[in-house]
């Protein structure tokens, strides 16, 4: 990375244009992992902290959409915490009066947060398991391993058939 020191717009305008191409990829893992309305507060927050850490970033250990996107990872968690997202579905009436799509997300949404992580990674992100584990700071087997005790928990929540 070649910023020049003691010129703070020149930094403010690398990091600008370095992030601006991940910046839908973040908001789709921030909408994913906290809740929709909490997306942009979350990728705020990871780009407050990845400014304050840019300096830090190494292309050797990864891309930068895969650093950017283990702050957001990092950043929804601290707000999961905060405030637990509402459930569109509040456990009233039949699982058939609930449309399929929004029985996904409430099952997605309930399951552990790495393995949440993992799906809004690989399956809505479309990111290779070699990408997923930059993110999550892990072995390929272990993204392979959590993404398929994630599959097996949504079979138990929705059906072998859904």
């Amino acid at each position: 990375m070649n910023v020049e020191v003691g010129r703070p717009e020149a930094v403010k305008a690398d990091f600008a244009e370095w992030a601006r191409p991940h910046l839908a990829a973040m908001a789709a893992l921030a909408a994913r992992m906290a809740s929709p309305d909490e997306r942009d507060d979350v990728v705020q927050e990871a780009l407050t902290a990845a400014w304050r850490k840019f300096e830090l970033y190494d292309d050797a250990r990864g891309t930068p959409r895969a650093w950017l996107l283990a702050i957001v990872a990092d950043q929804a968690r601290k707000f999961y915490r905060r405030r637990r997202p509402s459930s569109p579905w509040d456990g009233t009436g039949s699982r058939a009066d609930i449309p399929a799509d929004l029985d996904l997300e409430r099952a997605v949404r309930g399951l552990p947060a790495r393995q949440r992580l993992a799906v809004a990674l690989h399956y809505f992100l479309d990111l290779p398991v070699a990408e997923v584990a930059v993110v999550m700071g892990c072995a390929e087997g272990t993204v392979k391993a959590t993404l398929s005790h994630a599959r097996a928990c949504l079979r138990r929540e929705l059906g072998e058939d859904a």
